[in-house]
């Protein structure tokens, strides 16, 4: 018996996606809820489960086709029926899918790519996501380990043969990609931000010591107590909270002819998955522990690469930080993330000369901090307040905790 497999429902008011990648291929077999397909929304890739044990029947939508809420995807031949005849027609696809196939319900699009492209085993792997699953990471440093050496000879004759490409005679070769639909609604809402909203952005630095020496006394305790590192970001979330009850303007946002003041702190942290920069939310920060901050935080990290977070989780938001100084940004001009009002950005630590209140001159670990904004809001006084809020803050932890 055949059973179809439709787009479920994607969320709040988004209608349709693009097929990603088949993750499963005619004549293979599937278990009950195994991720078969993946789709690309606005927001994040999902993977579509199988509703039943069965066999992969016909895939009726292609890799790269816009599918609507409800549209055919493919059929699963239920256990008991016959395989489709596709299996016997496309042997290629069979064993090029035979590596992965043991662990295919737990690896996510990018991840099944890695696996595949260095030979890996993964049952060979430890995974560190969520419920044990692989990450990319996960896959590249078995890589580096030397894990993909030891199992290609044995994964090679089940890959198919890869006519290599060859480069242009001048050297100058090109590559053409399809932009995926998260990275086309990147841009567009990018773009909308920039010409919707009077931007500015205001600077200042912070002395970071007192934090880094809070961090290297209680950072052991910390760990051992909430199983999570105490991190920078818990201390700059927390900063933030007591900065928008100050100066509430950053935390509102402009509807219609209205402005909305929003008397609670939803953060939108921005975190790297493997198709770009999404943004989920800290839900009422505001009432949030440093360990609570830190475990969310983390958590999102984690399930960004793996590709398991929720759509529902990046929905809203009323403030967004976002740390370009993972990747050793000195300064930069963040763009706001609409409807919201503003965006923090943090940036690298660095040691510099700074002239200390008594006249010396030392050096000290500073990070310069942004604050973009919509001016048509927010004004640059009130910029100015808010960032010296979190300036205060950082520089005298002790306030975070007395609440000033």
């Amino acid at each position: 018996m055949s059973i179809d497999v439709v787009v479920p429902t994607l969320g709040e008011s988004i209608t349709e996606a693009t097929v990603g990648e088949w993750l499963k291929q005619p004549g293979d077999t599937v278990a009950a809820d195994e991720a078969i397909v993946s789709l690309e929304t606005d927001k994040v890739a999902i993977e579509v489960p199988s509703p039943v044990a069965g066999v992969m029947g016909e895939q009726l939508a292609a890799e790269g086709d816009n599918v609507e809420l409800g549209a055919l995807l493919g059929r699963i031949e239920a256990s008991g029926s016959a395989a489709p005849a596709a299996k016997a027609a496309a042997p290629a696809t069979e064993t090029a899918s035979a590596p992965v196939s043991d662990n295919a319900q737990t690896l996510s699009p990018s991840v099944r790519r890695a696996v595949l492209e260095h030979g890996l085993d993964p049952s060979a792997i430890r995974g560190t996501g969520k419920d044990g699953r692989l990450t990319k990471d996960d896959v590249m440093n078995a890589v580096k380990m030397g894990k993909a050496d030891a199992t290609a000879s044995a994964a090679a004759p089940a890959t198919a043969p890869v006519a290599p490409v060859a480069p242009a005679a001048n050297g100058r070769d090109q590559e053409r990609v399809k932009m995926t639909r998260l990275r086309k609604t990147i841009a567009r809402r990018l773009k909308s931000a920039q010409n919707d909203a009077a931007l500015l952005t205001t600077f200042n630095d912070v002395d970071m010591s007192a934090v880094i020496e809070a961090r290297t006394k209680y950072k052991e305790l910390f760990e051992k107590k909430h199983g999570v590192r105490l991190g920078f970001m818990g201390f700059f979330a927390k900063a933030a909270c007591l900065a928008l009850k100050d100066v509430p303007s950053v935390n509102g946002q402009i509807e219609g002819e209205e402005i909305v003041y929003n008397n609670f702190v939803d953060i939108s942290v921005a975190v790297s998955a493997p198709n770009g920069l999404v943004v989920p939310v800290i839900r009422n920060a505001e009432q949030m522990s440093f360990a609570d901050i830190e475990n969310t935080i983390g958590d999102f990290g984690r399930r960004a690469k793996d590709g398991s977070l929720k759509m529902e989780e990046m929905k809203g938001g009323t403030f967004t930080i976002s740390n370009g100084g993972v990747f050793g940004s000195l300064m930069s001009t963040p763009i706001i993330n609409p409807p919201q009002s503003a965006v923090l950005g943090l940036h690298r630590i660095e040691q510099r000369p700074v002239v200390l209140p008594d006249g010396t001159i030392a050096a000290r670990p500073m990070m310069y901090l942004a604050l973009s904004y919509d001016h048509r809001l927010i004004d640059g006084r009130e910029a100015v307040t808010f960032l010296k809020r979190i300036k205060e803050a950082i520089e005298d932890p002790t306030r975070l905790l007395i609440d000033l």
